[in-house]
Order: structure tokens, then C-alpha cells, then sequence
């Protein structure tokens, strides 16, 4: 079990979703958004880093799982200004996770909506209505809190789909006997997962 925090960072708009993963299953913890109505950047980014420092904290005091974060990266914008600010929202929310001592993996926007959708030019409502239905979320969120959730969701998969491949080629290397095209778990390889 585990905990994933995804980012979309924004430097108006920050959405986060939190997800736990067991296995193959997903459940919804929480989605949000944090709010900068500042025209300064210097305290946009400082309401940033501490949004996220206060609802990691939170998180971190009422689980033993280990919690894993995961951030969209800066796509090239038209307007260079607008690309500036958003790599510094994006900055100061891995600088947040960092702080605390926690891994920070990054995906494209179309990794998430490729991981999300299985097509990586999806709209954003696209991404809502697949968030909710992956999540069977009641509510639709927030555009900017789908967008966090979806970035959680990729982590999840993709983190998942890298262990079934480690297992597949430590089974190669131990013995793992192959049959019909998959391989079978030996005795020795049950023990070692236990």
C-alpha cells in the first residue's frame, strides 16, 4: 500500500489529488485546489509551498504508508512569461515535497492523459469524467484537482506496471519456469515475495 500526491502546478491554480494504491486498486483520499489571488509571485510561490507542505504534513502524521509524489512538467507555452511563471509554481511545489524529504517523479501532460484517457490529446474534460470513472467519484472535481488526481493515477500505473516488469526479469534470472507464454512463480520465488 501507498500513498501518491499528484501535482498540476499552476502559479494562479495548484491542484493536488491524493490516492492510495493497493495492488491494482485505486481509492480517492483527496482533491483541491490551492488558490494564489496575489499579483506578487514571490508570495504566490510562498502560498504554494506551504499549501502543499501543510496537506503533506497532514497526510504524513496519519499514515505509516509511504507516500510518493508525482508532478506534471512544464509543457513550452506560446507566451515565454507565461512558461516563466508556471516553471516557478512548479519549482516551488517540488521544492515543498523535497523539503519533506520525498521522491518526486515527473510526467508529461500527455503521459497523464495517455495513463488516464489511453490517448494522450484528451481534453480536459475528458480527463474528468475518466478520473471520476477510474475513482467512481460521485462529484466531479475541480478541473485543476482532476488534473492532480489524473497525475497520481499515472504514478500509480506506471509505478505498478515498472514493479510487474522488475518481477518478470528477477523470475528470468532465479529459474522462473515458462509455460505457454507466461512465466510461473517456482516455490522459491513465493518464498522471496513473503
Amino acid at each position: 500500500m501507498a500513498i501518491i500526491i499528484g501535482i498540476d502546478p499552476g502559479s494562479r491554480m495548484t491542484g493536488y489529488g491524493i490516492v492510495q494504491q493497493t495492488g491494482d486498486k485505486l481509492t480517492y483520499i483527496d482533491a483541491g485546489t490551492i488558490r494564489t489571488d496575489t499579483k506578487e509571485m514571490p508570495e504566490r510561490l510562498k502560498r504554494i509551498f506551504n499549501g502543499l507542505t501543510r496537506i503533506t504534513q497532514h497526510h504524513l502524521k496519519y499514515t505509516d504508508e509511504p507516500i510518493y509524489t508525482a508532478i506534471e512538467q512544464v509543457f513550452m507555452a506560446e507566451n515565454p512569461d507565461s512558461a516563466l511563471k508556471l516553471g516557478q509554481a512548479r519549482g516551488a511545489a517540488i521544492a515543498a515535497m523535497v523539503a519533506l524529504d520525498l521522491e518526486v517523479s515527473e510526467y508529461t501532460a500527455r503521459q497523464i492523459k495517455q495513463a488516464v484517457c489511453g490517448y494522450g490529446a484528451a481534453a480536459k474534460e475528458q480527463v474528468q469524467e475518466m478520473v471520476c470513472r477510474i475513482l467512481q467519484l460521485e462529484v466531479v472535481p475541480q478541473q485543476d484537482a482532476a488534473d492532480g488526481l489524473a497525475c497520481a493515477i499515472c504514478h500509480a500505473h506506471s509505478s505498478h506496471s515498472m514493479n510487474k516488469i522488475l518481477l518478470n526479469s528477477s523470475m528470468r534470472g532465479r529459474g522462473g519456469s515458462k509455460k505457454k507464454g507466461r512465466w510461473r512463480l517456482t516455490e522459491e520465488d513465493l518464498g522471496n515475495l513473503r
